[in-house]
């Protein structure tokens, strides 16, 4: 098996793998449906930045209390349970678009709903991954294929979103993201993992959670690449809720056209999986995670300047590049430095900063486009991000330069002060 796919030779890596392959497709479709019902519906820039917010902000407040419950319990049965009530919450949203009920509060409490959900399933599903395979040198590889498979699902979702949008309407879309949960149930339900060995509880769940903070506080070089995430997150990952509006209105197209932007990204995003997968080592993450975050940024700022569509999609091919880069090598770089008993726990942080942080940047994209020029909004945006690595990187060079400092002062054998 070629070194790009290793992790896949581990058998409840591949179930996992070819599960959340088909699920992802579905979840992708979805999120393009909604956003285009959102606008189509509503018109409203702001109704777009309301309902990713809705949508997201659950899993930032969530998120560490959902960490700290996956590291108190069985990791395999809390994802099995959330997949279980992602797909009762899917039927549900099925059910009012194929009846027609284009019902705004009901689409964002059910928004809100699956972000619970996700505040628990996210911690669970990235802790998990280490016991999926056997060797965890291929940890690294695991987690690239793993975003690869997201950017799969991202390429084709948005695609066959966009055919059935155009031909068949939106309902059609959420009932394949509803069946689509019976693929990663089966998935699970057919892993055979050896029996985990629940850390027992100490202590509270609120002081397990202020116990992840001090960890936290401690690790100067984890802090920081989930600090970055969260701006990159804020600034840069919001692209996607203002694409409904460069497609109807600054490009002058139709659901076909605001798929295609969503699948080049995905495209984009791929090849940065790709070659994240294909690294054999860990050197130098945190260089490559500060260039990519500046590719990113870089490339909104471009798209959002661009004259003609196919100019575009060429720009927002690479911000996906660059930004899944960074995603993937932030999480390889938590996974591989932070300690056993605190994964769940740091992995809920970073989950807060890149899917929590999102969707307060949504909001104020969406709200800041309803009152100035969408094109301004997401330039400003671009320049944010771009800015935001650069300064992220000087802090990384600082904090370096402050461990060989007190290495050098300290006596032979003692504790390196992170």
């Amino acid at each position: 098996m070629s070194a790009t796919f290793r992790s896949l030779k581990y058998p409840n890596f591949r179930l996992y793998f070819v599960g959340q392959s088909l699920s992802l497709i579905g979840t992708w479709m979805e999120r393009i449906a909604v956003n285009w019902l959102v606008y189509t519906v509503t018109h409203s820039a702001l109704m777009l930045g309301v309902v990713n917010f809705c949508g997201q902000i659950p899993t930032m407040l969530l998120s560490p209390y959902g960490g700290a419950i996956v590291d108190r319990n069985n990791r395999y049965k809390v994802l099995l349970t959330t997949q279980i009530a992602a797909m009762i919450q899917a039927s549900i949203m099925a059910a009012l678009i194929l009846s027609h009920v284009y019902y705004m509060p009901a689409i964002i409490a059910l928004s809100i709903v699956l972000g619970i959900i996700n505040a628990f399933d996210t911690p669970a599903r990235q802790s998990l991954m280490i016991r999926l395979i056997d060797d965890k040198s291929d940890l690294q590889n695991a987690i690239a294929l793993n975003s690869s498979m997201v950017n799969v699902a991202r390429l084709i979702g948005p695609a066959v979103a966009g055919v059935l949008l155009t031909t068949v309407g939106m309902g059609v879309c959420f009932l394949v993201n509803a069946i689509s949960f019976i693929a990663v149930i089966v998935s699970l339900l057919m892993m055979k993992l050896a029996p985990e060995k629940v850390n027992k509880a100490v202590g509270s769940i609120w002081e397990n959670l202020k116990g992840g903070y001090q960890y936290l506080k401690g690790e100067q070089n984890i802090k920081l690449m989930i600090l970055l995430m969260a701006c990159v997150s804020f600034f840069t990952m919001t692209y996607s809720t203002l694409l409904p509006i460069f497609a109807k209105d600054v490009f002058h197209g139709n659901a076909s056209t605001y798929s295609w932007l969503n699948s080049v990204s995905g495209l984009g995003a791929l090849c940065g999986a790709v070659y994240m997968a294909s690294l054999k080592s860990t050197e130098n993450l945190r260089k490559t995670v500060i260039i990519a975050s500046m590719i990113c940024g870089a490339s909104i700022a471009a798209f959002a300047c661009s004259p003609q569509l196919w100019l575009a999609l060429i720009f927002i091919a690479t911000g996906g590049l660059g930004m899944m880069i960074q995603i993937a090598g932030t999480n390889t770089f938590i996974q591989t430095t932070v300690a056993p008993q605190m994964r769940g726990r740091v992995i809920s942080y970073y989950v807060m900063a890149f899917m929590g942080v999102q969707p307060i940047g949504s909001f104020f994209a969406g709200l800041a486009a309803h009152h100035f020029n969408v094109r301004y909004v997401l330039f400003f945006q671009g320049i944010a991000g771009l800015i935001s690595a650069i300064m992220f990187g000087l802090f990384f060079k600082r904090a370096k330069e402050r461990r060989i400092a007190l290495a050098a002062v300290q006596p032979p054998g003692a504790e390196l002060i992170p």
